[in-house]
């Protein structure tokens, strides 16, 4: 029997009641299938750890995680430690040193999932944005320059290398042929005439490698109108750390909600972990009330299945969180119901049981 080794970190807020949720999923999982097990760690790291010890996760953080299979993270944030501190010193800390250089973030529309977009059904919100998770505007380069005087001035710069940009880019082409998808490329090479014209030229010239794969390029401004006004046209997304953190959660907007938004940030070579999370954050105002809505880790571990080599799980996880959505009977405040987090874990396997 195979036993994946995961690293968990409930983290802050919400964190932990969502993710025991996911464990008892996937514990439900392997308990089903017979062929493989998990083996759960759970590291205390996030904003209270913070509180109590300086730092956001410990200084051999990294080395530890080092030897697990996949991490699942629940959330971090906290109002009483700056935003800058918990997502630099645990979540972009893992995503950087893990080279999880591909966030793979789903954006479908399940039935009965509430969309606020009129006349829009599940055939209309069915895309995939791969984004380049590693560089970009999240590189962290820049400078801060005369700090607190009159003549202040801080400079953030844009990282964008051709390997960073043509690994993230063949990716996506590569899940598009795949999947037999199109591929829209979105970025802002009119006014970024540095970092995005060259971008627009990598993806130009990749593409021609792939003459199978049907493509388009949209500025980001566009791209955000045309995921209102016509989400149809784009099955497969490629773009930049920044652009494609802001448009899924317009995506999740108009596919159900934060509730059901999940993300994976993946090493594609397996040389370390990749990690998994829900992508509400931490919703420190709803708190320890066990009224968050557990979905969104359930997709995450969905995924999790699906890299692990296990795409029959992770469809019927999707699949029993569309039966809680079309029955309607076992849904969390967010989406319109009273019932608890635990219960709609336990709905969930209840369904996978009899699937």
């Amino acid at each position: 029997m195979n036993t994946y080794k995961i690293a968990v970190i409930p983290g802050d807020g919400i964190g932990p009641e969502v993710i025991r949720e996911g464990v008892k999923v996937l514990n439900a999982v392997a308990a089903m299938d017979g062929s493989f097990a998990f083996d759960f760690t759970e590291f205390p790291w996030g904003c209270d750890y913070y509180l109590e010890t300086g730092r956001m996760m410990p200084e051999d953080g990294i080395e530890i995680l080092q030897g697990f299979d996949a991490i699942l993270l629940g959330a971090v944030g906290d109002p009483r430690v700056p935003d800058h501190v918990s997502l630099w010193d645990l979540l972009l800390t893992i995503r950087k040193h893990f080279d999880q250089y591909i966030n793979l973030r789903p954006v479908k529309l399940l039935e009965g999932a509430p969309c606020p977009l009129k006349g829009m059904g599940p055939a209309d919100i069915d895309m995939t944005f791969v984004r380049e998770n590693s560089e970009g505007e999240y590189a962290g380069s820049g400078a801060w320059l005369f700090k607190g005087q009159p003549n202040e001035v801080v400079i953030q710069d844009g990282v964008f290398s051709r390997h960073g940009c043509e690994r993230v880019i063949r990716y996506a082409f590569e899940l598009a042929r795949s999947e037999k998808k199109s591929l829209t490329s979105i970025s802002k090479g009119n006014a970024l005439n540095y970092s995005m014209v060259f971008w627009d030229e990598i993806f130009a010239e990749i593409a021609k490698e792939y003459p199978d794969v049907p493509t388009h390029s949209y500025l980001v401004d566009a791209a955000s109108m045309f995921m209102i006004r016509d989400p149809k046209r784009f099955e497969i997304v490629v773009t930049s750390n920044l652009f494609g953190d802001i448009l899924t959660d317009l995506g999740a907007a108009i596919a159900g909600g934060m509730g059901l938004a999940a993300g994976a940030n993946l090493n594609p070579e397996r040389k370390f972990p990749s990690m998994f999370e829900p992508i509400h954050g931490s919703a420190p105002d709803i708190a320890g009330q066990e009224i968050s809505d557990p979905l969104a880790t359930v997709w995450a571990v969905s995924q999790m299945l699906d890299f692990f080599g296990h795409p029959d799980w992770g469809k019927k996880l999707i699949d029993a969180i569309e039966t809680v959505l079309k029955e309607g009977k076992t849904l969390t405040p967010d989406l319109g119901g009273n019932a608890k987090t635990p219960a709609v874990g336990d709905e969930i396997v209840r369904i996978l049981k009899e699937m």
